[in-house]
């Protein structure tokens, strides 16, 4: 469930024809992603999704998922949908976001998905929503990110 998202996203184009491997190319980069063990489960223009399995070791006191993590997978999720959206010779850097915590993350698995609001010359505004798998394959948002992402490209 991510009804935090709009119910009709605007579409987009993609920024060039290699924009998925692109996605899958940059990811593979990302060392703190595989530390997560998160993966690339969805990419289409302006919309990114990841998923990561339920780990102990990245709990908090509570037993939930810490918020850095949801942190972390929301503005990964929110930035490479902004990236698939950009021209080929660029890259993409988070210049900003904010990240509510809706409730307790508590499931066998999460998914970050990030959707694309605007996307200008060079910067993107970007919403992401992480959601809680259950065992019984409910789904629950846990939290919300709208952030701004950067186009950067070489000097």
């Amino acid at each position: 469930m991510t009804e935090a998202l709009p119910a009709h996203p605007p579409t987009f184009s993609p920024g060039c024809p290699e924009y998925v491997q692109r996605v899958h190319d940059s990811f593979r980069e990302q060392a703190f992603m595989r530390t997560l063990g998160a993966s690339v489960a969805e990419v289409a223009p302006g919309t990114v999704t990841l998923v990561m399995p339920y780990r102990e070791d990245l709990t908090q006191q509570n037993g939930f998922l810490h918020a850095g993590v949801t942190a972390a997978l929301a503005d990964s999720a929110a930035g490479y949908a902004a990236y698939t959206v950009m021209a080929p010779d660029s890259n993409v850097l988070s210049i900003e976001f904010k990240h509510n915590l809706l409730s307790p993350a508590i499931g066998a698995r999460f998914h970050a998905r990030g959707q694309v609001l605007r996307a200008g010359k060079q910067i993107v505004v970007v919403q992401a929503t992480v959601t809680a798998e259950q065992p019984d394959g409910r789904e629950k948002s846990v939290a919300l990110m709208q952030a701004t992402m950067m186009q950067v490209r070489p000097a």
